[in-house]
């Protein structure tokens, strides 16, 4: 029903001449800073913005309901900015928080990082950015009866969102309590690897790649600052796939971070990728291009695999500061996997966490995903020439031999 009112609003709006994406990134700015009834002090996010809105306008081929979710999402993030600079007005200790040995999960999709992430989080002593505290870091102003429904209204925005993607809960369970991936951190000042996947964006994300990262990671800092100072600090365990792409970038905000690789065939992880982008862009665009899909995820990961391996090849950060596991044994073996990776970032196991991660286990088969299937074919995927362009990273971790890389660095030197 949902899916054919959108089909209804757009026949309208093309019978009425009306176009969705006209709004601009001076307009919305102004809008933002009305509504909170101050500037925001820092316009710099205004380039970024202009370039998405440009990509908005000229590639994705918006719904109206995608124009109405894009303007939503790019208020929200400008709402988010105003009232981060309102907070350090009023506490300096809020940028003066350290973030220390912060844990990076990455590698990549479909491989899983969300399961392992998933597991982290159980743990009392770890901090992880939650689903709902990306969208709404700070309750709303003005609040009279002391209620904080940010939780409840996460939850149903992405119950909404799972009626308008028919399959997405057996792909990739949403909940407005799971740890988020960075990324959606990032794209509060519209310099986010999210965009490429939600939205066909390629202008944007050439110039994002050309640009790079370190302005993104300082605000990821600045973002887990303001998450830390209205809790306990913790240890933070952070994931996202497309943190392979921003090395350099985390090596300068944080200098001491560590790092975990998972690895998976990426014969698997292909058609998978490609089906998730593809389930996730369709509420928001007219038409879908099963086949751009295909050719985007390969050419994105294709590159990614190779910075994984130039990592490995040049790391000089210590054998206690990099962990590989491979995707067979943390689906077979996932507390064994855990107490191993503690066990080489020298952290406390403790028995509540231990319990915790048994009793998930026990109530979430297979981390809470269902059986699917993926198609080469309808992504236009050769297998053949996936394993001629994933075939030094298949050899170089070892994936067919679904064993841990950790012992082939000690040999080669590289951790």
């Amino acid at each position: 029903m949902l899916n054919f009112l959108i089909k209804a609003a757009d026949l309208a709006a093309d019978i009425a001449g009306i176009n969705p994406t006209s709004f601009a990134a001076d307009e919305m700015l102004a809008h933002a800073e009305n509504y909170a009834g101050r500037p925001l002090r820092d316009s710099s996010v205004e380039g970024a913005l202009s370039r998405l809105l440009r990509a908005y306008r000229e590639e994705a081929n918006l719904s109206v309901f995608g124009a109405l979710a894009a303007k939503w999402d790019v208020m929200r993030c400008l709402a988010n900015l105003i009232r981060f600079e309102k907070e350090e007005e009023h506490d300096a200790r809020i940028l003066r928080g350290a973030i220390e040995k912060p844990i990076f999960i990455t590698g990549l999709p479909r491989s899983g990082t969300t399961f392992l992430h998933s597991l982290a989080a159980l743990d009392p002593a770890n901090r992880t950015p939650l689903t709902w505290q990306t969208i709404s870091p700070y309750p709303a102003e003005g609040r009279t009866n002391g209620a904080d429904n940010r939780r409840k209204r996460v939850a149903r925005q992405l119950r909404t969102f799972e009626r308008l993607t028919p399959g997405i809960r057996q792909l990739h369970p949403l909940s407005a309590d799971a740890p988020q991936e960075c990324t959606d951190i990032t794209a509060q000042i519209f310099e986010s690897l999210r965009f490429d996947t939600m939205y066909h964006v390629p202008s944007y994300q050439r110039w994002l790649d050309a640009r790079g990262h370190v302005g993104a990671y300082r605000f990821h800092k600045r973002f887990l600052q303001h998450l830390q100072i209205q809790s306990d600090p913790g240890q933070w365990f952070l994931k996202c796939p497309d943190h392979v792409f921003a090395f350099d970038a985390i090596d300068a905000v944080y200098p001491d971070a560590r790092f975990v690789f998972v690895h998976r065939d990426p014969l698997s992880v292909l058609p998978s990728v490609a089906k998730l982008t593809a389930l996730l862009r369709r509420p928001f665009t007219r038409a879908l291009d099963e086949h751009q899909i295909g050719q985007q995820v390969t050419e994105r990961w294709s590159e990614g695999t190779r910075l994984m391996i130039e990592r490995c090849v040049n790391w000089r950060g210590g054998r206690h500061r990099i962990f590989h596991v491979h995707y067979e044994e943390l689906t077979a073996k996932p507390l064994e996997t855990v107490i191993a990776l503690y066990d080489r970032f020298d952290l406390d196991f403790g028995g509540k966490a231990r319990a915790r991660m048994r009793d998930f286990l026990e109530r979430t088969p297979h981390g809470g995903y269902g059986n699917n299937r993926y198609s080469f074919e309808e992504f236009g995927l050769e297998r053949r020439e996936l394993q001629r362009r994933f075939g030094n990273y298949a050899a170089y971790f070892d994936i067919t031999g679904c064993k841990p890389s950790n012992r082939q660095e000690e040999a080669r030197g590289t951790a």
